[in-house]
This record gives C-alpha cells, sequence and structure tokens, in this order.
C-alpha cells in the first residue's frame, strides 16, 4: 500500500527555521490531520510534500520512491488561497484543471459533471467563477483538485466559507475518497469538523511536532477531566485534591466541581473514595476533545 512518509524534514528561510525535524506517515486510504496555529509551519510542510519547496534536510518519500513530477502529477493541492480563473464557467474550469492533471477528453467533462452534481453546483455549472459565492468557489475548488482521482490529495482549510449543510457534504465527499483509497491530508483550525474524519493528527508549534498520533492515542497522552457535580461540597473538593496531579477546572460559574486529572488516574477508586466523604448526585469522566488536546499541546510548545 502506497504510503507518504515524511522523516526528519527541515526547512529555513534565511535566519528564520519554519520546519524543524517533523517526521509522519500517511498511508493510503487515511485521513491526516495537520494541526497548529499560524506560522507554525503547516504551509511549508504541505509545500514541502508538494515538492513546491525542498527540504534543507530529511526525507520525503511516496511509496518509497522521491516524489517527482511524475509523481507530483498523480497528488491533488487545495490551497488556503483561492486561485480560480474569474471568468471561466464552472464546469469548464474544473475539466480544465483534471486535463492538467492527465485526464483527457471526455473523461475531463464526465468527471466535472460528476463532481458538481456531488457537490451540489447545479445550477452554477455554467456560470464564470467570479460570479459564486465564497462558498460555492471553495466547492469548485475542491472539485479541481480531487477531478483526477488523486493518489494523495492535500487540503488547506477546505470548510473555509461553507455553511453547515455544505460543510456536511464536503465532508462526505472526503469520505468517499479515503474509501476509495485516497490518501488525505487536512489542514484546518475548525477542529470540530475533522475530529471524526482524520485516523491520525499531528500538531505543529514553531516548526516542530508537538503531538502526534489517533485521537485515541492522543487522549491517553494528556489529562482526562472529572467532573463532580451537585453538590460542590468541601469533603469532595478535598478528595478531589488529595489525588494526584488534580488540577481545577474554571466552569464559567457553575455549581460543579470539575477538576483535570492523568489519563492513567484509577477512577473507580477516586469515585469509591468520594463516595465515602460526601452524596455524589453524579460523577462523570469526559474525555478531551481534539480541540482541549490542540489547545494543550500549543500551551506545551510555549
Amino acid at each position: 500500500m502506497s504510503t507518504l512518509v515524511l522523516s526528519h524534514v527541515a526547512r529555513s528561510f534565511g535566519s528564520v527555521t519554519a520546519v524543524r525535524d517533523v517526521s509522519f506517515t500517511v498511508p493510503a486510504g487515511t485521513t491526516f490531520g495537520l494541526l497548529g496555529p499560524n506560522g507554525a509551519g503547516k504551509t511549508t510542510t504541505m509545500r514541502i510534500i508538494l515538492g513546491i519547496l525542498a527540504p534543507d534536510t530529511g526525507i520525503v518519500r511516496w511509496d518509497g520512491q522521491p516524489i517527482d513530477v511524475r509523481t507530483r502529477q498523480r497528488f491533488g493541492y487545495l490551497p488556503e488561497e483561492r486561485g480560480l480563473y474569474g471568468k471561466l464557467k464552472v464546469r469548464d474550469q474544473i475539466a480544465y484543471f483534471g486535463r492538467l492533471h492527465g485526464v483527457a477528453p471526455p473523461n475531463d467533462v464526465k468527471r466535472a459533471d460528476a463532481w458538481i452534481e456531488r457537490l451540489g453546483l447545479n445550477e452554477y455549472a455554467d456560470r464564470p467563477c467570479a460570479e459564486l459565492s465564497k462558498g460555492n468557489q471553495q466547492k469548485v475548488q475542491v472539485a479541481c483538485a480531487a477531478l483526477h482521482e488523486p493518489a494523495l490529495l492535500v487540503l488547506d482549510e477546505p470548510f473555509t466559507g461553507l455553511d453547515p449543510v455544505n460543510a456536511e457534504t464536503l465532508h462526505d465527499a472526503l469520505l468517499d475518497l479515503r474509501r476509495a483509497g485516497t490518501a488525505l491530508i487536512l489542514s484546518t483550525h475548525q477542529l470540530w469538523q475533522i475530529e471524526d474524519l482524520c485516523d491520525t493528527f499531528c500538531v505543529i508549534a514553531g516548526g516542530a511536532v508537538r503531538a502526534y498520533g489517533s485521537l485515541a492515542d492522543l487522549r491517553a497522552q494528556w489529562a482526562t477531566r472529572v467532573v463532580e457535580v451537585e453538590p460542590p461540597a468541601p469533603p469532595l473538593r478535598a478528595v478531589l485534591e488529595a489525588t494526584p496531579q488534580a488540577r481545577a477546572v474554571t466552569e464559567n460559574g457553575r455549581a460543579v466541581l470539575a477538576y483535570e486529572v492523568p489519563a492513567d488516574t484509577d477512577t473507580a477508586g477516586l469515585l469509591r473514595r468520594l463516595v465515602a466523604a460526601g452524596d455524589v448526585t453524579r460523577f462523570e469522566r469526559v474525555e478531551p476533545s481534539l480541540q482541549d488536546i490542540y489547545i494543550r499541546a500549543i500551551g506545551a510548545a510555549a
């Protein structure tokens, strides 16, 4: 199975190090979330993968081989900045990008029509792209990037400008691509939209990897939250505060006791101690969300 491999990749621009010692793998038929704050090195990493930039050090391989022009033609790329030809009609635009990737007529138009149908662009097929809303322009760009059935599809902020319905349509289209064997790399700040879409995540900050793994892996590495609700009594608070490495969490003024504890905390034993200390009406262990983990990873990088 074809796999993208980055091994100890680094890239600098003059005195500024944009990427330092980044390593990860993306097998075919999986979705990879590349996350990080602005200026973290995500775009530089994506451009290195696509061969737009060369790494100063490190190795980038697809299917065990360096990425050359022929390999690059098998990839698709959705940049964050829109790059459509405003006067070109939607169908013609999508078909044109397909031809750039080797899709010959009449398949270019057939595939363009299939993507127009899939993304709900039928009524705009013969209109110039400049007349479309930002969200519909984004969908056109997705179709342009995916028309040639890429082996690897890199999408930078793919959900930008999309309302919830269209975001769900794109989400389903990406799942279809993954099922067909495409390796997907998604970079977005809208973490809630990819939490159930990606198989693996990589958080980059300061050009370096700060967290890497599946959501289950990451949850095992970062603190969980234990919440005891009603009553927030002093005896129960004392038990939580006596738990090793427990940290109180502000809950927006709600009358609850909320404490972060290490992932390997014996929560059953903690519950028994709480029950012995007072009247526990609710006890809940909440796994950290992807956003929780992201914030902690970025904080660890500061």
